[in-house]
């Protein structure tokens, strides 16, 4: 399949030999921790310039790590977004809060991502809690500056000073890239020396099956009332690469028959905008034409089920997609299904 970017690969030894290694090089790993909505997916797309994680105006919409990679001629930074940081209720929330607790291993810089619209260090309390339990230096981004008037920015940076010993406190907007270049280099000044782990023009390890679940999970939240965005989780069954074609079979699961009905909607519109929406945002990502069913399926009181919460998890549905290839013929395929998932 042709593509712009490299999307997705794993990072071998080779990615130190396709860069060459500059004296002074730094490399390493910074998980970005904030509130829900406080903007982190779109840092992560805007650091790397491309997007790899969904934005919405729902809070709690990332639920996996996801890894946004940028090299630059003094280092490589990797970094790891992760689910907004709530009081677990279900067992999808514990498994985001596990998300966040796994990103912490093994990183080298801890980014932690507030509103700086609504930020107030008191209320910030766990929050400041993961920087405090993490033993490395720790950067704050006050994202949002804009939507800040300036005379509340000065204060603002010295309660959080006198809240933690913040290696640095960088004013940020994501969403127009003011003060993004000084918390890239606030960032590699405390990475340590090291070589690549991916190659240069790599900007996620995502797969892009994946990718395409959360962009259709973005137009479904997009589209959607208020409950079910929450209700909504997103699989790939198909993923079939073509010369000329990419064949991408999806079903999204809801708790009820309600919830159903609004996905789908009259004669099918709803569905078909979602679907149409998407298409054409992963043709632009993948750089191919794209055929994309989407089919709906009731799964009662999912988010309170730990084994339908952990197959949202990529690494798991491409364990049991290697194990569905192993015993299945393309003979078994059946094309003719309803799109409502009946």
């Amino acid at each position: 399949m042709p593509d712009k970017k490299t999307l997705h690969e794993k990072a071998s030894d080779k990615a130190s030999e396709a860069t060459p290694i500059r004296t002074g090089f730094k490399s390493g790993f910074v998980a970005i921790v904030g509130r829900p909505n406080a903007g982190k997916s779109t840092l992560v797309n805007r650091l790397v310039g491309q997007k790899i994680a969904i934005v919405t105006s729902k809070p709690q919409t990332t639920r996996n790590r996801i890894q946004g990679i940028v090299t630059k001629p003094e280092g490589q930074i990797i970094f790891i977004d992760t689910p907004g940081l709530h009081d677990a209720d279900s067992a999808l929330g514990r498994q985001m809060m596990h998300e966040i607790a796994a990103a912490l291993e093994g990183i080298d810089v801890l980014l932690l991502m507030v509103d700086a619209s609504r930020a107030y260090p008191h209320a910030d309390a766990l929050l400041l809690q993961k920087a405090e339990r993490f033993r490395g230096k720790t950067i704050l981004a006050l994202n949002k500056v804009d939507r800040l008037p300036k005379p509340k920015l000065l204060p603002l940076i010295d309660a959080f000073q006198k809240a933690f010993d913040f290696a640095a406190i960088v004013p940020i907007s994501a969403l127009t890239g003011a003060g993004c270049d000084d918390l890239l280099e606030a960032i590699l000044r405390e990475l340590p020396p090291g070589v690549p782990y991916f190659p240069e023009d790599q900007i996620t390890d995502q797969p892009e099956r994946f990718l395409a679940a959360e962009i259709i999970r973005e137009k479904a939240i997009q589209v959607m009332y208020h409950e079910v965005p929450y209700a909504l989780a997103v699989i790939v069954d198909k993923f079939e690469e073509l010369p000329k074609l990419l064949r991408i079979e999806v079903t999204m699961n809801v708790e009820r028959d309600s919830q159903k009905k609004i996905l789908i909607g009259h004669k099918g519109e709803m569905l078909k905008k979602i679907g149409t929406e998407a298409r054409k945002e992963l043709e632009k990502l993948f750089d191919i034409k794209i055929y994309l069913a989407l089919f709906v399926k009731v799964v009662p009181d999912w988010r309170e089920n730990p084994q339908k919460v952990r197959e949202l998890d990529w690494h798991f549905q491409l364990e049991g997609l290697s194990e569905d290839i192993a015993r299945k013929s393309p003979a078994d395929e059946d094309p003719s299904q309803d799109p409502s998932g009946e």
